[in-house]
């Protein structure tokens, strides 16, 4: 699986912004697709993800109520809708496929896509 992250960019607090990630393999619907980030000087920490059927959604706490992700395994995309983002939510996004059932930590990944940089100015 080739994951392909997009649609970072430069936003003011509060504003929104969707992230998309678009999945190459025949195999994508039965991976589950998550988000990471990383902000500078720290680890790359867990944001959300959605099994391979849509069923089950995770969110970390911080960003629970703003943070919206979904799939399309037609179209192979996953995409991640933020809301009332943050200065603190200013990270590398990347776009990330496990082999599990659920996805929350960044030892369950099998593939990671490169990341898409999102700056929130206070």
């Amino acid at each position: 699986v080739q994951l392909q992250a997009s649609g970072g960019g430069l936003v003011q607090a509060g504003d929104s912004l969707r992230l998309s990630c678009a999945a190459s393999g025949r195999t994508f619907s039965s991976y589950t697709m998550g988000w990471f980030r990383q902000a500078p000087g720290k680890e790359r920490e867990f944001v959300a993800a959605i099994a391979w059927r849509g069923g089950r959604f995770d969110y970390a706490d911080s960003v629970k109520g703003r943070f919206t992700i979904s799939r399309d395994n037609d179209k192979n995309t996953v995409l991640l809708q933020m809301n009332s983002l943050k200065p603190e939510d200013t990270a590398v996004y990347y776009c990330a496929a496990a082999r599990t059932n659920y996805l929350s930590d960044k030892d369950q990944v099998n593939y990671w896509g490169k990341g898409t940089l999102v700056t929130v100015s206070s």
